[in-house]
């Protein structure tokens, strides 16, 4: 006989109103991480603070919260209405079995009210709390340190020019465990012993791990490593990390400074050392010198997941080593980049190469976790770079300018790699849509041209 499901219980998420297309494919993959999947009653309004999901155990929902930058708290949902009446009889629908244990005599509590889009006097707050004198509480109200505490959460929609006198939806819930948004302010670039002119915002950061999955002791690589950053992201979650660049200045921490009013880095300005900084250095394999268009590992299934910001060519070249004969002009010896010779590397031969070496050497199951660069008024889902090695899990957008944005890319191995699959990308009628990409540069710094223009012809006026 078949063991039935586990049922799943309802439970608020409250989210940041931050970097939104990224906030479901997080939450989604965390659970996933966590065995469990996204499941929810209702239809999730993509842009709304407030996403009513199904979970199957409170342990899961703690284990949600640990990880997301995306959420700020996650409550166990005890009514929902349309209307303070509504709320009230769904209030008076739900189990006492499941209230009681959090209602006892000897326990303490708080109400706490919170409003999206509207602020409440103190009055109109306590009015509300009151109106919940028919719910049983036994226990002694502690405004400091409570044992237990309830929130009343009120939507008056998206429209700050609109506010409507009543909210759309009313929640109220026990509330369970906050997110880690404070790991934006703790882990914030402006803080940070070694940085470059690339260096990833701390949030984008730790929403690219969660995409990617990263768990305790992972094996992740960044073949476009910089000063780092999204190692020190992977290793928060317990992950050994480790990458590479083809520029030697930055892995080994010389040259000029990106920071303002610093002329040169100082001698102990590199990846280890911001690893230090947060008291994770026992997670940083190392980091080498490597032009990733030429791989240099051995064959097998090395890595949990790949997680990479690669050059655009706007603040940070994309360059790859050449040969004597494709360049002869460049035959002398570079003492900034400490490589004989180096020629263009187009993007769409990055990206190409990119999911190649994750094809062939994330573990089944590992993902790859990328950003892709997109000239607007040219993108269609078309010129996503594809491989039959990989699956797309999400793909979403941050927009740069008026006319380019950026995609946050996360692919997942479904397929082991075979020699089959080395130039499949090559196949006829597929390779030319991703061309595009090498003009990138062009096309960005044509928008930035004709910006400055319109605005020297605007203040002539």
């Amino acid at each position: 006989m078949a063991l039935a499901a586990p049922a799943l219980r309802r439970y608020l998420l409250l989210l940041a109103q931050e970097h939104l297309e990224f906030r479901l494919p997080e939450i989604t993959s965390l659970l996933s991480l966590y065995g469990g999947q996204f499941s929810s009653e209702q239809e999730i309004r993509v842009n709304s603070p407030f996403w009513i999901l199904s979970i199957p155990s409170e342990e899961m929902a703690r284990g949600l919260m640990k990880r997301t930058v995306c959420a700020k708290s996650i409550f166990e949902l005890w009514g929902h209405g349309r209307s303070a009446g509504e709320l009230y009889a769904c209030l008076k629908n739900y189990p006492m079995d499941k209230m009681l244990p959090y209602l006892q005599l000897d326990s303490t509590y708080k109400v706490h009210i919170h409003t999206f889009n509207k602020t409440l006097t103190q009055a109109q707050k306590i009015k509300k709390i009151d109106a919940l004198e028919f719910l049983p509480f036994k226990g002694k109200v502690n405004l400091k340190n409570p044992e237990h505490i309830f929130w009343i959460l009120e939507d008056y929609g998206m429209d700050p020019n609109n506010v409507p006198e009543e909210p759309f939806h009313l929640y109220f819930g026990r509330w369970i465990a906050d997110g880690q948004r404070e790991l934006i302010e703790s882990y914030s670039v402006k803080k940070r012993h070694f940085i470059g002119n690339t260096s990833m915002d701390a949030c984008l950061s730790f929403i690219m791990a969660n995409h990617g999955r990263v768990k305790p002791n992972d094996v992740v690589y960044d073949p476009f490593v910089g000063t780092g950053g999204l190692l020190i992201s992977s290793a928060h979650f317990g992950a050994y990390v480790c990458g590479a660049d083809i520029d030697y200045n930055t892995i080994h921490g010389l040259g000029k400074a990106s920071r303002k009013n610093q002329k040169w880095r100082g001698p102990d300005e590199n990846i280890r050392a911001n690893l230090r900084q947060y008291g994770l250095e026992k997670y940083y394999l190392d980091a080498l010198v490597s032009d990733s268009s030429r791989p240099i590992w051995r064959k097998g299934m090395l890595f949990d997941a790949i997680i990479t910001d690669p050059p655009y060519g706007i603040r940070e070249a994309t360059r790859r080593t050449g040969s004597q004969k494709e360049t002869v002009k460049s035959a002398e010896r570079s003492t900034d980049n400490h490589i004989f010779v180096s020629s263009s590397y187009h993007l769409s031969d990055i990206f190409f190469d990119l999911l190649k070496f994750a094809a062939e050497y994330l573990v089944m199951g590992g993902r790859l976790v990328y950003w892709l660069p997109i000239y607007r008024p040219e993108y269609t889902e078309e010129i996503i770079p594809r491989h039959p090695c990989l699956k797309l899990i999400s793909n979403c957008e941050q927009m740069l300018s008026s006319h380019t944005s950026r995609r946050l890319i996360t692919m997942e191995k479904v397929k082991e790699f075979k020699d089959q699959d080395q130039h499949s990308y090559l196949l006829d009628g597929q390779y030319m849509p991703y061309r595009g990409h090498n003009s990138f540069r062009e096309k960005y710094f044509s928008g930035v041209t004709k910006r400055i223009a319109k605005e020297e012809k605007d203040n002539q006026k």
